[in-house]
């Protein structure tokens, strides 16, 4: 009997094509103030602050959803949290489902540890940097780097990127989605158009919702989640402050 023929070392698959992006960049609209009202805010900050002791009736939940009336007169942005459930999550802002991402922010908060803390009540994110000077330009979306605090509790950092492939992968998938939560197949799933198995890392997990982008100042800006109907009451569930302190 002659020699066994060694097996040929079987050349990797060929990565998969690049998925398709139909995104199309934000308008980049700026609200501009009239001058007099940019002065009359301006006395008005320096007015005292006066609490009521009455409080407002909350508007009727359904009525607010169809209409998507805002709180503070803010606009309305499009807000997806998603990442892997044991990976850290990522915070992607779009002018609109359909617009590429004018803002990604990596959390240091695992996925499944904000599920967790969604699922057991009102969530405040505050991502905080430290104040710039008067001279400084810097919109405080354009900050690289935040100290993060989840209720009120320490909670590492926020970190500001470019959008990644695996970013503008989920906003390609989601852009018929304004609202929701669930479960994404992988890359690979989607782009070979097969089962791989669920990918590296765990599911990828995403919860979307419309917010509202209220401008506080240069130094403060908060995004309003809008969905009343997800817990059944009309304000927001979760809540992320940006601020410089």
């Amino acid at each position: 009997m002659g020699e066994p023929r060694s097996a040929e070392a079987t050349p990797p698959p060929p990565p998969p094509p690049p998925m398709a992006l139909s995104l199309v960049r934000p308008s980049q609209k700026k609200r501009q103030k009239p001058k007099v009202i940019r002065v009359f805010r301006s006395v008005f900050r320096s007015l005292p602050i006066i609490t009521p002791s009455c409080k407002f009736p909350s508007p009727d939940n359904n009525h607010h959803h169809q209409h998507h009336k805002t709180i503070n007169n803010g606009i309305k942005v499009t807000g997806t949290l998603f990442g892997r459930r044991k990976g850290r999550v990522s915070l992607s802002v779009q002018e609109n489902p359909r617009c590429l991402p004018s803002l990604v922010v990596e959390l240091s908060m695992h996925t499944n540890t904000l599920q967790k803390n969604m699922a057991s009540g009102t969530v405040r994110l505050a991502l905080e940097c430290e104040k710039r000077s008067e001279k400084d330009k810097t919109r405080i979306e354009e900050e690289p780097l935040w100290s993060m605090y989840c209720n009120g509790k320490k909670n590492g950092y926020g970190v500001r990127r470019e959008a990644t492939d695996e970013d503008l992968y989920v906003m390609e998938l989601l852009k018929a989605v304004s609202m929701g939560a669930g479960v994404l197949p992988s890359r690979s799933e989607v782009e070979e158009g097969g089962d791989s198995g669920g990918g590296e890392g765990g599911e990828l997990a995403y919860m979307r919702a419309p917010f509202e982008h209220v401008v506080g100042s240069k130094d403060s800006e908060t995004l309003y989640m809008m969905s009343p109907d997800l817990q059944g009451n009309s304000g927001p569930d979760l809540t992320i402050f940006f601020v410089r302190v």
